[in-house]
């Protein structure tokens, strides 16, 4: 229990941060970061209100909406870490996906700041977590690229982004930690969710057949899924 209430309290305790890094970034390809349409304050942390905290003009992801994800994510890594390695890999991972999943929805892209520090990162984690292993890092970099390869030929072919095949590599290699198992489990439940969540926005009326899913949400909570099935 105490993992669970630690990961969701240090998930609130980031969703200030993480409200305005995604508010920053949902912009779209080739402009400038994003600032208070008001005063053009560039803040480093927004209230769940989402209002700037200068002049109190509202911008950004719903209010509330953005703290809520990042608790339940935080809960998330609270049940699936198994120790202070998996924690620190999970969290950091788990950071990004926050700001990546509503800069997604909001702007249809995965910006390259972003999805690079989080390769960077996760990448140096998985060999400080398992260094003395190479097997294992080198199925990590086996898959990493088995699931960059695929989204990239999605991605010539249409259906994807170049985002979404560079978020694909360090989630193929984030998967690949706990086995191959868990990277095809992650890989299905992404198809799975985006297949829900289309025929969902078609038959509410808030989509067209032919209109963009973002796809980067459901390779993320796929790969969440797939972490916690492993667990």
């Amino acid at each position: 229990m105490l993992p669970l209430i630690l990961g969701a309290l240090l998930g609130l305790a980031a969703a200030p941060v993480l409200r305005a890094a995604a508010t920053r970034h949902a912009v779209p390809a080739g402009e400038p970061p994003a600032v208070c349409p008001s005063c053009a304050r560039r803040s480093r942390w927004l209230p769940p209100t989402g209002r700037c905290p200068g002049c109190a003009e509202w911008f950004g992801p719903a209010p509330l909406l953005l703290e809520l994800a990042a608790v339940a994510t935080g809960t998330a890594v609270g049940v699936a870490a198994t120790g202070w390695r998996s924690a620190l890999l999970l969290g950091w991972v788990a950071l990004f996906a926050v700001v990546l999943a509503f800069v997604d929805a909001a702007v249809h892209r995965l910006p390259d700041p972003l999805t690079l520090r989080l390769g960077l990162g996760t990448a140096a984690l998985l060999v400080l977590a398992d260094l003395r292993h190479p097997a294992v890092l080198l199925r990590c970099a086996e898959g990493g690229a088995l699931l960059g390869l695929l989204y990239a030929v999605l991605a010539v072919l249409g259906p994807m982004g170049l985002g979404d095949a560079k978020l694909a590599l360090t989630l193929g290699g984030l998967l690949a930690w706990y086995g191959w198992r868990s990277v095809f489990d992650g890989a299905l439940a992404s198809f799975l969710l985006a297949a829900g969540w289309g025929l969902l926005l078609l038959v509410t009326g808030r989509a067209k057949a032919k209109d963009p899913l973002p796809f980067g949400p459901c390779m993320l909570l796929g790969a969440l899924v797939a972490v916690l099935a492993a667990g």
